[in-house]
């Protein structure tokens, strides 16, 4: 019996043993199959990476940094209007359609603003300023969400996320995306030709899609095109937001449209970009061999059409004794609209996108903007104020149809056509009868909209007077060169002695020597701006001096302690900074 029982307990020992042995084998082989579908994963997702750029990234480490450190973000700019953010490993969700910081121990977020960040936003995605359209924002998790989420796809390039403002017009497409997505890749090394623009405005491609891939050299993405490559994408390295110091116009949101009131730009900039634009659309900037002058009407072919453009054309070439030419966007490149542009003496057109063209005119050249009936040229001034900008070198004139016979309405279009057949009948008899559009604010106003549509039959006469009020003689080009603004520095070595004379009466000598800088320089006028101040009062005395040295005696009273500040001035306007202040005692 004895023996028969401890051959049952073997077995059951053998048997508990089997079924351990099986079941560790069971468990390594369920761990070994969990971790060969974790493999194929992470190689899947790292494939999917590899789709969006050709940067090689290690999936696991990428992953394990995200899990680890969390985002991590740093901006510059003390308000929404004018901050642009760098972030590490910033995600964004394609089924929420938001971007997503995960916070983890390591994370970095500066500014830290709290529920402020909300007020209204983090910070503008286009250059347009404080449009509520632009915003951005993100939502926050943890980082240990992220066990409970899609596995991401991470964007291994550099990229720039920003929102275009208006992809199928031209103004634009220049104004507010082109020259500020090339001024803030200036502004961060790492946001080289290698970089990716990322476009989340959630338009589609627009008419203009190749002027954004000369940007860089990979291709931009649409917000659309990121639901390709996963739920969750998160971009390794990215900056989100625009420079908007390249903007010289307001579209007339707040209050009508205009010059801003802070243009931080000038033509040198413009010109810098118009050089790096011609250049990536392969065009010559040598001039032509001919050395023919030449004058460019820009046709539109759908609306706010010149009815008499062929007496047009034949009108300038003969007053001007230069051939003249037509351009449009329908029958021309832009290569070929830009080379044209590039070479011509006057650029002539309506009112209209197509007119930012002009920054690729040569220096010294003319624009001439026609308005139709109604439709006032000073409250309409962006291709004005571009031709004013200091350094850009250009002339401009406006002329504005002032006969009703010579326009032709459409009342019966659609409204984004200027047509206002959808208004009451009162409202349209009003608008029919005006003789001016009143100043509005963007974008709707049915009178303006109408009176813009309208095509027109220029009065040739007249045109041709408006151009000779601005030139009296022949254009010639090869006169203008390129004006640089040099400001003199601050005057050195200021000194002040005084002396009394009486108790009654004192003088002020005081003297300087000359800005550093300008000993190198060719300056047509110098002159000196000193401002005199008895200590504890809030006027001053002024004085405008062409000298180094001067001795003040009028309104100079002994026993006094006064403060003196100096500084130069080049040719009238160009200012130098004031010399630290001088205090003296009489």
């Amino acid at each position: 019996m004895r023996g028969s029982s401890c051959r049952m307990n073997i077995a059951a020992v053998l048997n508990g043993l089997l079924v351990s042995v099986l079941a560790a084998v069971l468990w390594k082989y369920a761990k070994l199959q969990e971790h060969t579908y974790s493999v194929e994963e992470e190689l899947l997702l790292t494939q999917q990476s590899q789709e969006l750029s050709q940067v090689r990234i290690d999936y696991h480490a990428a992953l394990q940094s995200l899990q680890e450190e969390g985002t991590r973000m740093v901006c510059t700019g003390k308000m929404h209007t004018d901050r642009i953010c760098r972030f590490n490993y910033l995600c964004y969700s394609n089924e929420a359609e938001e971007f997503v910081f995960f916070h983890s121990n390591s994370s970095v977020m500066l500014p830290n603003l709290g529920s402020r960040r909300f007020q209204p936003a983090l910070l503008d995605l286009s250059s347009v300023e404080d449009h509520n359209t632009q915003y951005f924002n993100f939502l926050e998790l943890p980082a240990a969400a992220l066990k409970f989420m899609p596995k991401p796809v991470f964007v291994p390039d550099v990229t720039l996320i920003l929102n275009r403002f208006n992809p199928d017009n031209l103004m634009h497409i220049f104004h507010d995306d082109l020259l500020p997505i090339y001024y803030t890749m200036l502004l961060y090394p790492d946001l080289d030709q290698d970089a990716r623009l990322v476009f989340m405005e959630g338009w589609n491609e627009g008419l203009h899609f190749d002027l954004y891939r000369l940007m860089s050299n990979k291709q931009p993405l649409l917000k659309e095109q990121l639901k390709n490559f996963g739920k969750l994408l998160c971009f390794t390295k990215s900056y989100v937001g625009l420079s908007k110091m390249t903007t010289w116009y307001q579209y007339g949101f707040v209050q009508p449209q205009g010059a801003k009131a802070n243009i931080l730009v000038s033509g040198m900039e413009i010109r810098q970009f118009t050089r790096f634009l011609m250049e990536k659309l392969n065009v010559s900037m040598e001039e032509s061999s001919s050395g023919e002058e030449y004058i460019v009407v820009f046709s539109r072919t759908i609306n706010r059409l010149i009815l008499n453009e062929a007496e047009l054309i034949l009108g300038l070439a003969q007053e001007f004794q230069m051939k003249t030419v037509t351009v449009s966007l329908d029958d021309h490149s832009f290569a070929d609209i830009v080379q044209i542009i590039s070479r011509a003496s006057m650029l002539v057109s309506m009112h209209g996108a197509q007119l930012v063209t002009s920054v690729f005119l040569p220096r010294g050249a003319l624009v001439v903007e026609l308005f139709p009936y109604a439709v006032n040229p000073d409250h309409y001034t962006p291709y004005k104020t571009l031709a004013s900008l200091p350094g850009i070198d250009l002339q401009y004139v406006a002329w504005q149809n002032t006969n009703e016979e010579n326009s032709m309405a459409f009342p019966d279009r659609p409204w984004d056509q200027g047509g206002i057949a959808h208004l009451e009948k009162a409202e349209q008899e009003r608008i029919m009868k005006s003789k001016e559009v009143p100043q509005h604010l963007c974008c709707r106003n049915p009178e303006w909209l109408f009176r813009i549509y309208q095509d027109t039959k220029v009065d040739i006469p007249s045109l041709i007077e408006a151009i000779r009020q601005t030139v009296k003689t022949k254009l010639n080009l090869k006169k203008v060169k390129p004006a640089i603004v040099i400001h003199p520095g601050k005057v050195r070595d200021p000194k002040c002695q005084a002396s009394v004379q009486g108790t009654n009466e004192a003088r002020l000598t005081v003297s300087w020597q000359i800005p550093w800088n300008l000993k190198y320089l060719k300056v047509r006028e110098v002159k000196y701006e000193v401002w005199i101040q008895e200590q504890g009062e809030n006027t001053y005395m002024p004085y405008i001096l062409p000298h180094q040295n001067y001795t003040f005696s009028e309104n100079i009273k002994p026993f006094t302690t006064y403060l003196v500040w100096i500084r130069c001035f080049f040719n009238k306007t160009l200012l130098g900074p004031f010399a630290d202040v001088l205090v003296c005692r009489t």
